[in-house]
């Protein structure tokens, strides 16, 4: 369906002139020669994005245009100035315009604006409606992934690894990276004299850190180039995501609060909460060590797998900052075949 626009402007030459020029492109058009005229229109029609003049005798077009974003909130506007009432086609911008068009205009530009201004629009409904249905999605997920480990509560073991690998295979992981992660907080667990039911918690919180990414979409999470701050801001959440989902489901309350805080950072500088030092759970703080370890020796998109001794270095270099220091005491403590052992490869070695 093409897009409607709507022209404003006193002079009938520069009306007829936009029509002319915009229907060539295929748009649906209409005009008025004021304010009057154009409420009209837009109370009783559908419009994409209106072409206002600033200086119309009667209301103004920055008085209109208050009153336009009122009618009709999803219409873009473009304002229409003289180079000597910049200021003022600035001062609409601040009240809801996308951007404004200097007279006399070069008709080209002016079609090259209108079609950015209407994709902007397009992206920004777009997200707007994927924002709207992503609390829907993630509470029926929700609910399909307690239902389905509530029935298998006996079996939960194999249940959650194969939720987990299908988690790693959908992210294009290199055999499993959750499986990985919870051998080695195992290691380091035990190195620390943890055991029993608290070791299993960790192991589960580790195998199951990235559920939340279930509720993220897949052109935020498979997205090849660098994320924009909006999506970065959606990927920031699914530690929260994963905490919901679990959280609900009894058995898995004590892996969801190492789910929940994962990001976190012992000098407090992580996500969601900004927890610092002992507010961490000690498994997240162990995880923060393992998932180090194999996001550094495992081949990624944008590099090859680094070797071991990079690892240690860097794991020394953060100890205070993003790791606890004793934490890394008892990782620095335990040998390399061990690490290799347990995620069933063998890690590279610095050129000499």
């Amino acid at each position: 369906m093409p897009a409607t626009i709507l022209t404003v402007d006193d002079e009938a030459m520069i009306r007829d002139l936009m029509v002319t020029a915009l229907s060539r492109e295929g748009y649906c058009c209409f005009q008025a020669g004021s304010a009057e005229e154009a409420r009209a229109i837009l109370q009783n029609n559908r419009v994409d994005l209106t072409i206002l003049d600033i200086m119309m005798p009667g209301i103004s077009g920055v008085d209109f245009l208050k009153e336009l974003k009122a009618l009709s909130p999803e219409t873009v506007v473009l304002m229409v100035t003289a180079i000597s009432d910049t200021e003022t086609a600035m001062q609409c911008i601040h009240l809801g315009a996308y951007d404004y068009i200097l007279k006399p205009f070069d008709v080209d530009r002016v079609l090259l604006t209108i079609r950015n201004s209407l994709e902007k629009q397009r992206l920004l409904a777009e997200n707007r409606e994927y924002q709207a249905n992503l609390e829907k999605k993630v509470a029926e997920q929700t609910r399909q992934i307690r239902t389905a480990m509530e029935e298998l509560n006996l079996a939960y073991n194999h249940t959650l690894t194969a939720l987990v690998r299908a988690l790693d295979a959908r992210e294009k992981e290199t055999g499993s990276h959750s499986e990985r992660v919870m051998g080695y907080t195992m290691l380091l667990g035990e190195a620390m004299g943890i055991n029993g039911n608290e070791l299993d918690i960790m192991a589960r919180g580790a195998l199951l850190h990235d559920i939340g990414k279930i509720g993220i979409s897949d052109n935020i999470l498979l997205k090849p180039s660098r994320l924009d701050e909006e999506e970065w801001g959606v990927m920031m959440r699914h530690p929260q995501l994963g905490y919901d989902i679990l959280s609900g489901i009894r058995f898995l309350k004590g892996p969801a609060e190492m789910v929940l805080t994962h990001h976190e950072r012992f000098d407090g500088t992580g996500y969601p909460n900004g927890l610092s030092g002992q507010e961490i759970p000690l498994g997240a703080r162990i995880f923060a060590l393992v998932d180090t370890l194999d996001a550094m020796t495992s081949d990624r998109p944008y590099r090859m797998a680094l070797p071991f001794d990079a690892v240690i270095r860097e794991v020394k270099r953060c100890s205070g900052t993003q790791f606890d220091p004793k934490i890394v005491d008892v990782f620095l403590s335990i040998p390399r075949k061990h690490w290799e052992e347990v995620g069933k490869r063998s890690f590279m070695t610095d050129c000499p």
